[in-house]
């Protein structure tokens, strides 16, 4: 393929050329040759989406989500690459259970990392003798899966990880700082008010102290105060926002119910504010979506019963997109927390820039398009979003390494009549192989 006339994230408007897997040539005026080509005049031509942080439920738990639907889902949002985590049933917290999650996950449509857990019962030595993206995510509180450990552990998994070279994400909230006192309300707000900012600091402080006394690094899940995203950067540790808490806030909760509940909670609108300031400017690492669907009837319980987390995929990039549209956040920006930064911290050599020699995956935009959010055109299995009717900017297209794995007509709605999916086994990114 031969893409003509594209506007790079950093505004150069450039031919590029891409033979077989790879980014084969970026100039002006490129021969076109046998090449199929498309005419990129006046779209942006971005590296695609490397989401560090789903949850694409398989094993266990495929009524909410399975590698086939999560990764057509993150296709259709021009996400190339997904790190899974660990809490499935069973959780991947040794050699064995790795491997039954590999074998789901080569049918996934874009690439994929798989990260394993750290629990009572897990297993490094096997763990460690498979492909591992990271140990993570490491929880210093509850969560799905029952996966919350305790410090000495974390330490042992602080000094096995650093021993295999390999970094630890960490879920970062004390339970000791949580108000019981929330307990008392049903109301929405009640889990936010539960999970308070301090104890995301709190556990954000002592995992870094703990990590640079053993020279060892860790990288700090969905941080959602700019008290904790301060003090990763300050202990010289990477950190992810999440969409969620990028765009939403407590004040949000009276639409969104047990749908806005996530862990760590949505803050208050001050907070949001701050963190959002902080994702523009550059102190935050990457945007990583923490996508954890759940059923709506699952949803639908009470505060204290409805699971906790959201979808979010599939609708990362086009509301960054939408934001750079209207030149909040800057394309180079979006770039870099979405791309070219996880590629960096996580040791993706030829993932996440449009570069020559590097993975063709590619997402072609048209900046001048947006489209209403809605959770029935979405992908995921889960059928919602708490995006609902906001804005984004969705890809035309989305290729991994150099398969156009999503194509939607210019002139279609996303999730409607008028796009497609390839058939494309997704590839272990630590291996090459589809296993």
């Amino acid at each position: 393929m031969l893409i003509r006339n594209a506007t790079l994230a950093d505004g150069r408007r450039r031919d590029v050329r891409v033979d077989g897997e790879r980014i084969d040539a970026i100039g002006e005026d490129l021969e076109a040759g046998d090449d199929r080509v498309v005419d990129a005049t006046g779209k942006r031509l971005l590296p695609g989406m490397i989401d560090a942080h789903v949850h694409f439920r398989e094993p266990g738990y495929s009524h909410k989500e399975t590698w086939t639907t999560g990764s057509r889902s993150a296709a259709a949002g021009g996400v190339t690459t997904v790190v899974d985590q660990p809490n499935t049933d069973p959780p991947t917290v040794d050699g064995t259970a790795f491997g039954g999650k590999a074998d789901l996950a080569a049918a996934s449509l874009v690439d994929f990392g798989i990260n394993g857990g750290v629990t009572a019962d897990w297993d490094p030595d096997s763990l460690f003798d498979r492909p591992l993206f990271a140990l993570g995510e490491v929880f210093l509180a509850d969560s799905t899966g029952d996966m919350g450990i305790e410090t000495d552990l974390f330490v042992d998994a602080l000094e096995a990880a650093d021993e295999h070279g390999v970094p630890v994400t960490v879920h970062a909230e004390d339970a000791d700082a949580f108000d019981e006192s929330a307990r008392a309300r049903d109301d929405a707000d009640a889990w936010s008010a539960y999970r308070t900012a301090d104890a995301e600091a709190a556990a954000v402080e002592q995992a870094c102290e703990t990590a640079s006394e053993r020279d060892a690094r860790i990288h700090v899940a969905h941080t959602s105060t700019p008290r904790g995203i301060d003090i990763a950067a300050e202990a010289g540790m990477t950190c992810e926002v999440t969409p969620h808490h990028m765009f939403l806030s407590r004040a949000d909760l009276d639409e969104l119910g047990t749908h806005g509940r996530m862990n760590p909670p949505l803050r208050r609108e001050k907070r949001r504010r701050e963190v959002y300031d902080r994702v523009a400017d550059g102190t935050v690492d990457m945007i990583a979506t923490d996508h954890a669907p759940h059923t709506r009837a699952e949803k639908d319980a009470g505060i204290w019963d409805a699971p906790s987390g959201v979808p979010g995929v599939e609708t990362a990039l086009p509301l960054l997109l939408a934001e750079a549209r209207t030149g909040d956040i800057p394309y180079e920006r979006v770039r870099d927390l979405t791309a070219a930064n996880p590629a960096d911290v996580f040791d993706l050599p030829r993932k996440g820039r449009v570069a020559e020699g590097y993975d063709a995956d590619l997402v072609l935009v048209d900046p001048g398009t947006s489209h209403e959010i809605t959770g029935e055109r979405l992908h995921s299995k889960c059928e919602w979003t708490p995006f609902e009717g906001r804005t984004g900017v969705f890809p035309e297209w989305t290729m991994v390494r150099g398969t156009v794995v999503y194509e939607r007509d210019p002139d279609a709605d996303p999730g409607g009549d008028g796009e497609s999916f390839a058939d494309h086994d997704g590839r272990n990114v630590r291996t090459g192989r589809g296993e």
